[in-house]
């Protein structure tokens, strides 16, 4: 297949391309996670033990209190975290990851490391290594204030499949 001359200098269609191609994998990887990757961000929100609280995760992730708390409801049913009250405020609950989610988030981040090398495989262990500095480096410069958090869940929110109306 070939594209209309040109396209191959555009930055816009080559970070889509490769964008789309990544977002294919990941969402492969991520199919059978409740919640999918808000339900792969909060395992390893969890694993870290940040931010701790349920509300404070909600707030980290803009999540809504209500979806997060049917997000916790789902991992909780498969036995991937724990919801277990705050020692220095019992009404809180903490997120603790049990064994069998640790074991899981391993999985995820091992299949998810061989997505992104598979997506990188045109290119050399330098290359790869310089791509990932330069993509840090832009997605973390945030001249306008904005956190790379909002800027994430921006992208997600644009690559997320409609929602229907009942």
């Amino acid at each position: 297949m070939t594209t209309p001359a040109g396209v191959e200098t555009d930055l816009g269609w080559a970070l889509g391309t490769v964008m789309r191609t990544y977002l294919q994998a990941a969402h492969a990887v991520l199919d059978g996670v409740p919640g999918g990757p808000r339900g792969y961000q909060v395992l390893t929100a969890a694993s870290r033990d940040e931010p701790g609280t349920q509300l404070a995760l909600a707030q980290q992730l803009g999540v809504d209190r209500t979806v997060m708390t049917y997000l916790l409801d789902d991992l909780e049913t498969e036995r991937l975290i724990e919801r277990r009250p705050d020692p220095a405020d019992r009404r809180a609950r903490r997120i603790t990851l049990t064994e069998a989610g640790c074991t899981r988030l391993c999985d995820l981040e091992r299949r998810l490391r061989a997505a992104e090398e598979h997506v990188l495989a045109p290119l050399d262990p330098a290359e790869r290594d310089t791509l990932r500095g330069l993509l840090h480096r832009l997605a973390t410069r945030t001249d306008d204030g904005t956190s790379p958090c909002q800027v994430a869940d921006e992208i997600s929110a644009m690559n997320a499949p409609p929602t229907r109306r009942r």
